[in-house]
């Protein structure tokens, strides 16, 4: 097929027995040429991430911080014994606790647990290790440089013919190391599928790809088979979990298609991501519903506003000097309705209020305590019996709808928080069930 390039998640790699499996599904094919592999995760519900050890060896560097070190030391001596990898990690584990005592910085500290389970990793498959913070770049400012990391990723890919690296983490030019945001080594992955040229890139997780619905929220929900870039993008930001959602832009400008699989499941074909998914014709009405709260609402009213033109750009403009990003707008008659993340809006409220004054509005209203519920329709259905679909559940689980809008394939409906799950659960039934 081509050039392959697999991420494993912690919950793939949390000890010794996930590694072995993981290391399986790398050897079974030979296309699987670069992997990139996180920290190990909880090996059970009320186990630690190694991650998290190492922010709490961080806080703990002015005081007693020599049991968490030890705890740290302690998780990848047993991997590496139950692996049966001859490393010497005490040199790593002395460097570790040298730059804890003197630069003390967080973000070098919590690459950590990458960089050893990749140097464990790597001695047992016998593979060569490039380290992400050769090659992933950072500016001093902490802002990621994605010409300069595709150039450097691609000249040390291509110069061995398989390799394992680090994810979550690069550095800048001088050497400091620079981590992404939590769930950062989709990101990496993303990153060598693209400078590697990849023909797929392979996100091997604990779930058989991404769920129709929150398992939380809707029982046993259904995988989601194919879906486009644009659709996960959309559920992602709506709260959707399983990828990390900037991991997406890498490998679609390359049109490199993702699979997530299940580690403990690999004969489970997952979900592929593709720039166009194809419709199933015998598969659910929709693709995804997933939800997100802390959302407020902001009705300004006048009369004859209907066919103004300067009055949508002046109220966008308002909350662009506020530095407010509206997720949701929607017009009426005589009305702007925009809805945003009460984070953002709360404290500004009264800036707001007076700034509003200057359009001289009749009426302005505000609403919080809301939540956002999208819906990504599959194409399975005419939008209009979807549409119709979905607002009989919701009127069936007696939901009232704040506001309401179609962008593209994606209904967005704004409900008060505590009915989102209600929400969810009544249009899986409807739609999916």
């Amino acid at each position: 097929m081509g050039i392959k390039t697999v991420k494993f998640g912690g919950s793939s790699l949390a000890n010794a027995e996930q590694i072995a499996k993981a290391a399986a599904i790398i050897r079974s094919d030979p296309d699987r040429r670069y992997v990139v592999a996180s920290a190990p995760g909880k090996r059970s519900a009320a186990d630690v991430k190694v991650t998290d050890l190492l922010y709490q060896l961080y806080g703990r560097r002015d005081g007693d911080y020599a049991y968490t070190l030890a705890s740290i030391r302690q998780r990848f001596t047993r991997i590496a014994s139950d692996l049966d990898v001859e490393i010497d990690l005490d040199p790593h584990f002395a460097t570790i606790e040298k730059h804890l005592l003197t630069i003390a910085d967080p973000d070098y500290i919590a690459s950590r647990g990458e960089y050893l389970n990749c140097v464990l990793l790597a001695a047992y498959l016998g593979w060569p290790l490039i380290d992400s913070a050769d090659v992933i770049r950072f500016a001093d400012s902490g802002e990621f440089l994605v010409d300069e990391t595709d150039v450097l990723l691609g000249t040390a890919l291509h110069k061995v013919e398989r390799a394992v690296i680090p994810g979550f983490y690069g550095a800048t030019a001088q050497g400091q190391i620079k981590t992404f945001p939590r769930g950062g080594s989709d990101v990496t992955g993303a990153l060598v599928a693209r400078a590697a040229m990849a023909e797929v890139y392979e996100n091997w997780t604990d779930v058989s790809g991404i769920l129709i619905a929150d398992p939380r929220v809707v029982d046993d929900p259904l995988p989601i088979r194919e879906i486009s870039y644009t659709a996960l993008r959309e559920l992602t930001y709506l709260g959707a979990s399983v990828l990390h959602e900037n991991a997406i832009i890498p490998v679609r400008s390359r049109g490199i298609p993702i699979n997530i699989r299940n580690t403990d499941c690999p004969e489970d074909p997952g979900t592929w991501i593709h720039t166009e998914a194809s419709t199933d014709s015998h598969g659910p009405a929709i693709v995804g519903v997933a939800a997100k709260i802390g959302y407020t609402a902001i009705t300004v009213r006048k009369a004859q506003w209907s066919g103004s033109l300067g009055v949508g750009p002046s109220l966008f403009r308002l909350f662009q000097d506020l530095g407010v990003v509206v997720d949701l707008a929607v017009t009426g008659v005589d009305s702007w309705t925009v809805v945003i993340r009460s984070e953002m809006i709360t404290h500004l409220m009264e800036v707001f209020m007076d700034k509003i004054r200057t359009l001289r509005p009749d009426a302005v209203e505000v609403r919080d305590g809301l939540a956002l519920v999208g819906v990504i329709a599959s194409g399975t259905l005419p939008r209009t019996t979807v549409t119709v679909r979905l607002a009989q559940a919701l009127d069936d689980a007696r939901i009232d709808v704040f506001a309401d809008t179609y962008v593209g394939d994606l209904r967005i409906f704004t409900i008060d928080t505590d009915r989102h799950d209600d929400a969810i659960r009544a249009i899986y039934a409807a739609l999916v069930d």
